[in-house]
């Protein structure tokens, strides 16, 4: 089906002059498409009464509903969240999309932009039945682009089964600061041809399944520690150096035809020496991303609800972005206010209707899709299912091998995370005892546990910044048993446990993750993952299994 948005693109007058799409839109109507809002509810038209509520303390009194949202104030996107009761099953998924997007064509007859967090790995929104993804830096140990690409299509093409529309994906960030707390294993690799390679093909995978993507964060969160969520990040590379390392991996991802580039609220001064965060920064948003990279596609800002914003005023967010070339606002803190904002700054001349049309236009030119999908989806295939599993299995990588593989059935699995734990020991078919982040006392408990045990696993999920875990582990050490030391996050970890003669990056917790450590730890499968970052003084890039020739040769190209 094509709608009205789409027609209008296509359709020309009798002198053969193509129709303009945004000719019969109101002022508000082309500002309400520049705002991505989420919305509560877990259904469009008959959210629970405390959803409802919400939806009225944040849009105002008279909207009640998701779809009451979408066409009062005419929203361009919606994105899900599982806190605003949007991520259920896939069928109730459908529906609420279903059910947005027929507000979204009664009001405007645009469809509307849905979209979530579905990186794979860390992120991941929607858990199973889906089949979800290994995360980047799993996928980056693999050595094979390939292997992003596959990844990428089976997740998108189960993302529009449900109505979701964009993916906030890829991560195109090169890890160069270990010590990240944005990126880490949402990263590809801390090198940046590495990156490069395997943004071109994660962007070719979501393309083939129909999805639009959304590079991010520009120019790149590689070299911060803070999280922009938290508070303020600010770099301090050289222009020549940003250019350098961070910014070729959103050169592939233009290439590779992103429908969309999401800007940082990273200060970077040696790119705009004023200290606005790049998403607020003309330098950064229009003399770099637009002139010198030549991205005409659509820009997004990271949400503007972030930490990283809290000195700047609701309205000087809002002019501040469009001023410096952004098209899209994505969770503005005000959403009633924002688009109120944009009108009013036409009035006034402090943005022209010119301006607002460009934006239109580049987000118009997005919507192709059909908005509707059937109401049962199909997802959780066995081949989408098989093709994570075959990533997550290439991605584990042993660096050190001593106790390896576990021959015992006297296994004592302990460490981080509740989940990760349980299903570890159920594949190892192994005592659990789970820490987390310990107390002195249940450090002992798991030294006690760990000298009963044959051999002991203790997961750890960057332990860098966490001393507790790093006591934790120390002491299992000094025990002298067999002892395993299972990253299920950034493989960082192990610069803090020099001493561990087994080591294992699996760069990820989801099940696929942990079933493809499983089967590693057992011996019953190989570990031909390679590290595709550099952990300082103990092992250099591409340690790890040994990969065939093919895939060194296809990294290179």
């Amino acid at each position: 089906m094509i709608f009205q948005a789409v027609l209008a693109a296509v359709l020309t007058t009798g002198s053969g002059v193509p129709h303009d799409p945004l000719a019969g839109m109101t002022l508000a109507e082309k500002a309400g498409q520049m705002v991505v809002s989420y919305v509560y509810g877990d259904n469009a038209t008959a959210p629970s009464a405390a959803d409802a509520a919400a939806n009225q303390a944040m849009f105002g009194a008279d909207v009640r509903t998701g779809a009451q949202a979408v066409a009062k104030y005419h929203l361009g996107g919606v994105i899900y969240f599982t806190w605003s009761h949007n991520l259920g099953s896939p069928a109730q998924i459908a529906g609420l999309s279903n059910g947005l997007q027929a507000a979204a064509i009664a009001d405007t007859g645009v469809p509307l932009q849905v979209s979530t967090d579905q990186e794979g790995g860390v992120v991941n929104r929607i858990g199973a039945p889906l089949a979800v993804s290994p995360g980047n830096m799993a996928l980056g140990a693999t050595f094979d682009p390939r292997q992003a690409e596959q990844a990428a299509r089976v997740s998108g093409t189960e993302l529009r089964a449900l109505g979701i529309n964009v993916v906030d994906a890829p991560v195109v960030d090169v890890n160069t600061n270990p010590a990240n707390s944005a990126d880490g294993v949402r990263a590809f690799s801390d090198r940046t041809p590495h990156v490069a390679a395997f943004t071109t093909k994660a962007i070719q995978g979501y393309e083939t399944a129909g999805i639009g993507t959304q590079a991010k964060h520009f120019p790149g969160l590689g070299d911060t520690t803070v999280n922009t969520d938290n508070g303020v990040a600010v770099t301090d590379e050289s222009r020549a150096e940003i250019l350098k390392t961070h910014v070729p991996p959103f050169r592939a991802a233009i290439k590779a035809g992103a429908d969309s580039i999401m800007a940082a609220h990273i200060v970077a001064p040696s790119l705009d020496p004023s200290g606005r965060p790049a998403s607020l920064s003309r330098p950064i948003i229009t003399d770099l991303l637009r002139k010198q990279l030549h991205f005409n596609g659509v820009v997004i800002t990271d949400a503007l609800d972030a930490a990283a914003l809290a000195g700047y005023t609701d309205q000087e967010i809002v002019l501040d972005a469009v001023n410096a070339g952004v098209d899209q606002l994505l969770m503005p803190r005000n959403v009633p206010l924002a688009v109120q904002t944009l009108i009013d700054a036409v009035g006034t001349h402090q943005i022209s209707e010119r301006r607002i049309d460009q934006s239109v236009r580049r987000i118009l030119r997005t919507k192709t899709y059909d908005p509707y999908v059937p109401a049962t989806p199909v997802v959780g295939t066995p081949d989408h299912l098989a093709t994570m599993a075959t990533a997550a299995a290439r991605s584990i990588t042993v660096l050190r091998a001593k106790d390896l593989p576990i021959t015992s059935q006297n296994v004592l699995v302990t460490g981080w995370g509740v989940s990760t734990t349980t299903n570890l020991a159920a594949a190892l078919s192994a005592t659990r005892l789970y820490t987390g982040s310990p107390s002195e006392a249940v450090i002992q408990q798991a030294v006690a546990a760990a000298q009963q045990a044959d051999v002991t696993v203790v997961t750890t999920y960057n332990a860098w910044s966490d001393p507790t875990q790093q006591r934790l582990v120390t002491a299992l050490l000094a025990t002298g048993k067999p002892i395993v030391v299972a990253a299920v996050g950034a493989p960082y970890d192990l610069a803090h446990f020099p001493a561990a003669t087994t080591y294992v990056a699996a760069y990820g917790y989801q099940p696929v993750s942990v079933t493809a450590l499983a089967a590693v730890l057992r011996g019953t499968a190989p570990a031909p993952g390679h590290l595709p970052v550099t952990i300082k003084g103990l092992f250099r890039y591409g340690s790890g299994g040994v990969a065939g020739p093919s895939d060194v040769d296809y990294l290179a190209r």
